[in-house]
């Protein structure tokens, strides 16, 4: 679904660069001569998970369809600092009104790709079956794109919305009556749809099971309480780790082999990978 974003996207991003004024409207760009060409490429100044080229691809597109772009990698390799991700040619007036949009989705998507690649592989050192997930934590308007991101890292995603699975949280179960009201209204308003409870204690988790669960999310649970939710749900209900995950605070739970631990750092605490565009001499 995310692909069928990406035009509107773009043309949003572009339109905050040229006041909608089109490519014209880049004034430092018209110094060059409209009819000059250039060439070069774009690098990475550091070690990355790439993810965001077609957004690259379609920047270029909209600013001029005579700009070349070839990939020299795709969405989800790992690369090196200064290792060429794609190269260009065309209009150079073109390819400098391009470059800044352009290079914004790829350094942001690629990384949350490589946050999450992070993440996976030091759970994977650990022999841990533990999956990694995201959050409804994203960048607004980048929500797709970003859980795109996640799952180029080797992540996966966990809910995308409020409309495709439930979590039901602690206001929802006051609100419904209990955790057994809430979970048997979801079942008969949307059977199928994937229904998660979030629980605040054993005594909690027992009854998400018992009213028929598919996940249960243990809020800020210890390590000491996880080892004992793993214990009670006995492969039951999928258990999910949660709460400022970050840092190395997740090695603890995934040595515990819960299904899941969730990570909003993912997706809201990137650091956007450095990235260089170089014309050729």
């Amino acid at each position: 679904m995310y692909q069928s974003l990406i035009p509107t996207q773009v043309s949003q991003a572009l339109a905050e660069d040229l006041n909608q004024q089109g490519a014209e409207a880049d004034i430092t760009a018209q110094l060059i001569p409209a009819d000059r060409q250039a060439s070069g490429r774009v690098i990475t100044r550091e070690d990355a998970v790439i993810c965001g080229l077609e957004w690259v691809i379609e920047t270029c597109k909209q600013v001029s369809p005579d700009i070349n772009v070839e990939l020299k990698v795709k969405d989800g390799d790992a690369v090196k600092a200064n290792d060429t991700l794609f190269t260009f040619k065309g209009p150079a007036r073109a390819i400098l009104t391009a470059e800044r949009t352009a290079l914004n989705f790829l350094q942001t998507l690629s990384a949350t790709a490589t946050s999450t690649a992070k993440y996976v592989a030091e759970v994977r050192a650990l022999g841990s079956t533990t999956n990694i997930l995201d959050t409804r934590k994203t960048i607004p308007g980048l929500r797709f794109a970003q859980k795109y991101a996640v799952k180029c890292g080797g992540g996966q995603n966990h809910r995308i919305g409020l409309f495709d699975a439930y979590l039901i949280k602690e206001n929802h179960i006051q609100a419904a009556g209990g955790i057994t009201q809430a979970v048997s209204k979801a079942q008969e308003l949307n059977p199928g749809k994937p229904i998660e409870v979030e629980v605040e204690s054993l005594d909690e988790l027992q009854q998400a099971i018992d009213a028929g669960a598919n996940i249960v999310m243990l809020d800020n649970f210890s390590v000491e309480q996880t080892q004992q939710a793993v214990e009670l749900a006995n492969g039951r209900v999928k258990l999910e780790a949660s709460g400022n995950m970050d840092g190395d605070k997740f090695k603890a739970y995934a040595v515990l082999n819960v299904d899941y631990i969730s990570i909003g750092g993912l997706t809201k605490h990137v650091q956007a990978i450095d990235l260089s565009m170089r014309f050729d001499a």
